[in-house]
């Protein structure tokens, strides 16, 4: 019997829970809001109990891809803990060792982009590379993927979300909404950034409007700078203001004109449809990377 594995992507607006082994193989799946730490996490162990009494086989173990900051580093004594969060009442959350206290499994744990980019690695865009991104923009936005094959982690995790950029505020006075930073990538170029200030949300917008053009440079100078520091050999870019198809040509322009043939890659130079791209796996990637990460918990 092959092994079955749990998932919980944690989002902070929703989370789903998952059993499965990998896409197309997902057994059950759960969503509900994330309520208070412990109502939800509650409910995502109900949603586990139920499934191991209807299917009477155990799991192996369980992932968790979810919102930040985190504490990623199994050898840390916070290790499973939401940290420096901003939504009220997660801040120094337990959510990984509460779900392996109760329900008794091994636990993987990290970032939902890093399980993103595991699950993209594992059967989506990134198969057969070592050293990739990937990036959500949607509610907030955060970036992870691997260098030489592992997982992105060091001090904490990436906060890619949160470098700054310069910001012309004669061409664009929107001060930022990122409540730490202000005016960072999160701040301007996220989905509530759009909202804000345009105030109208994102997909409502007609193609033709000046907030792709921004977006797009916003985004154009992040990618860039990350080509630059870590050279990448390819960037998964997902989250809701990417569902807006039409941003990618206008993202791959503005970084080959940021980047001035600089980089020397025809990756870039000529391929770059194939070089930025969204997630193969689409809005599955982040439950198949709690999957992911519980397959590498074992």
């Amino acid at each position: 019997m092959s092994p079955l594995y749990g998932g919980i992507e944690a989002g902070g607006t929703k989370f789903v829970c998952a059993i499965g082994s990998g896409p197309g193989a997902i057994c059950a799946e759960a969503r509900f809001p994330t309520t208070s730490p412990e109502e939800t996490i509650q409910q995502a162990i109900a949603f586990f109990d139920e499934q191991h009494t209807l299917r009477r086989q155990p799991l192996a173990a369980i992932g968790i891809a979810s919102f930040g900051p985190l504490d990623p580093n199994p050898d840390s004594p916070t290790f499973g803990h939401i940290t420096s969060t901003p939504k009220p009442g997660w801040k120094n959350a337990d959510l990984a060792g509460e779900i392996r206290r109760t329900l008794k499994v091994p636990v993987g744990f990290d970032t939902d982009v890093n399980g993103a980019a595991l699950a993209e690695r594992r059967w989506g865009a990134a198969q057969g590379l070592d050293t990739f991104l990937y990036l959500t923009i949607g509610t907030g936005i955060g970036g992870g993927g691997m260098v030489g094959g592992q997982l992105m982690h060091g001090l904490i995790h990436p906060e890619m979300g949160h470098i700054r950029l310069p910001h012309d505020r004669q061409a664009d006075p929107f001060d930022g909404f990122c409540p730490y930073h202000g005016d960072c990538l999160e701040g301007l170029a996220a989905g509530p950034a759009i909202e804000q200030r345009w105030n109208a949300r994102a997909e409502t917008l007609p193609l033709e409007h000046p907030a792709w053009a921004l977006e797009a440079h916003y985004l154009g100078l992040a990618l860039s700078d990350f080509i630059c520091m870590l050279s990448p050999q390819r960037i998964i870019l997902g989250g809701g203001v990417m569902s807006q198809l039409h941003l990618f040509p206008l993202v791959r322009a503005k970084v080959q004109e940021l980047l001035n043939g600089y980089v020397q890659s025809p990756r870039i130079l000529e391929e770059i449809d194939a070089y930025i791209v969204p997630p193969a796996l689409g809005a599955q990637a982040g439950v198949l990377g709690a999957l992911a990460l519980a397959e590498a918990a074992i």
